[in-house]
């Protein structure tokens, strides 16, 4: 099995640091290399890291309700910086208010996110769908060899 990399932390001005060492623990306990960039993580700082780690998945999180602000723009950063197709997942409370989870899901899918997870989202739940997905991965990479 190829190494499952992927850049974990809370984007923007976000210091809730409590859900990132969660789910760095769950990830990394699931067999994923993290690398967890901690609280307060602007996009290109997840970029960088992903670059220099070859990493296959990014995955933000935030609580504060601005993530839908923090992320935007992210999809083609990302595509500028040579990582076109990474995983993009984000999840927590991503939106400011109560809003529909199918509305902001819908939004965030239209920004070029893989996943999107509402909050009290079970680690269990994001491990299940990123071992899908990188198996997906791993396969392509495998058909290209």
């Amino acid at each position: 099995m190829a190494k499952r990399t992927m850049v974990l932390g809370v984007i923007g001005a976000d210091v809730h640091a409590v859900g990132n060492q969660i789910l760095n623990y769950a990830f990394t306990q699931a067999g994923f290399d993290v690398i967890n960039l901690g609280v307060m993580v602007s996009q290109e700082e997840f970029i960088e890291a992903a670059v220099e780690t070859d990493a296959k998945a990014i995955v933000v999180s935030s609580l504060y309700g601005h993530g839908e602000l923090d992320c935007r723009g992210l999809r083609e950063k990302c595509d500028e910086a040579g990582l076109k197709g990474i995983l993009l997942y984000v999840g927590g409370n991503i939106v400011v208010g109560k809003q529909p989870f199918e509305e902001v899901e819908k939004r965030f899918k239209a920004m070029g996110f893989d996943k999107v997870f509402g909050p009290g989202t079970p680690p269990e739940v994001t491990i299940e769908a990123l071992k899908k997905d990188f198996e997906q991965i791993e396969a392509r990479e495998s058909a290209q060899a």
